[in-house]
């Protein structure tokens, strides 16, 4: 195991300890000041490399969406919803896209469904109301696909959908929830789930979706555009949305993020909307992950 692996997986147990720290400092200051030093300093710095050493970024300007010559080639798969939807954290301009390596999600995209012409709009972030209901928010429920013909490794869709995190208040709640879900396990941040095993050593992750929306099972078959599941605002969720990625192995404290370009539509930028024609049928020949060889993605 590579050392980057090894402080994903003992990541959660520093959380722990800073948070027994503080504690300790909060209701018992000399147990604290019996601590040594080193040790302190120790903790602090497992905190820095857990944090940073895992996510070094690299910024893309928006003219030059190319892949960089250290990284595997990208995948070619569907796109994951149809409909309008609004791109945030996106990979075309930025590696890490969440500013983080963890999870596998250096090439992850984030989306949000915009309402079509004469729908209500989705709603903005500001002050007030400090949280809303899920069913506000247009992506709420909305179909996730298949983006390649594959299998179905994982299914998990027994987190509860939240309140919005869509307000200043709401806001500095989620941080503190953020840092709460940090010391459990992957599920805890990407909430209800399903992965999918496309063949040639890529699987794709599908994130925050909603409560018993899953429409498949662990070991079923599906095909390119077959619905999975319904957007939901589980785990780690500002809002009703979809996190998306690919990755080179199921379990994402181990997986590694893949590149991808969704056919028709590419890699739509930070606050890009893109619109894909739905709806699609279940199996329009959506069976090869073309451009991400094993060799290719390994050796990067």
């Amino acid at each position: 195991m590579s050392l980057i692996h090894a402080l994903k997986r003992v990541r959660p147990y520093y959380y722990g300890l800073l948070a027994l720290l503080i504690v300790l400092d909060l209701v018992w200051l000399d147990a604290v000041r019996d601590v040594p030093l080193w040790v302190i300093g120790l903790v602090v710095a497992f905190g820095f490399a857990a944090e940073f050493l895992p996510a070094r970024s690299q910024r893309r300007p928006r003219a030059e969406r190319r892949e960089n010559p250290g990284e595997p080639p990208a995948a070619e798969v569907e796109p994951p919803v149809s409909g309008r939807w609004r791109a945030l954290n996106s990979p075309a301009d930025k590696v890490p896209s969440h500013g983080t390596r963890v999870y596998g999600q250096s090439h992850a995209i984030d989306l949000v469904r915009e309402a079509e012409p004469g729908e209500p709009a989705r709603p903005g972030f500001g002050w007030w109301p400090v949280v809303r209901r899920n069913q506000d928010f247009p992506a709420f429920g909305e179909p996730v696909l298949a983006v390649a013909d594959g299998t179905v490794v994982r299914v998990r869709d027994g987190r509860r959908d939240h309140l919005s995190r869509t307000s200043w208040p709401a806001l500095l709640y989620f941080f503190a929830e953020a840092m709460v879900r940090g010391c459990g396990t992957p599920a805890a941040v990407v909430g209800n789930h399903v992965v999918l095993d496309l063949g040639d050593g890529t699987y794709a992750l599908y994130a925050h979706l909603r409560r018993r929306s899953a429409a498949v099972r662990e070991g079923d078959r599906v095909s390119a555009g077959q619905r999975l599941a319904g957007t939901g605002n589980s785990g780690n969720s500002t809002e009703p949305h979809l996190h998306f990625q690919l990755m080179d192995c199921p379990d994402p404290l181990e997986a590694r993020g893949i590149p991808f370009h969704w056919r028709g539509t590419g890699v739509p930028a930070n606050g890009e909307v893109f619109t894909v024609p739905g709806p699609r049928g279940g199996g329009g020949g959506g069976s090869a992950v073309k451009g991400a060889s094993e060799a290719g993605r390994r050796g990067a």
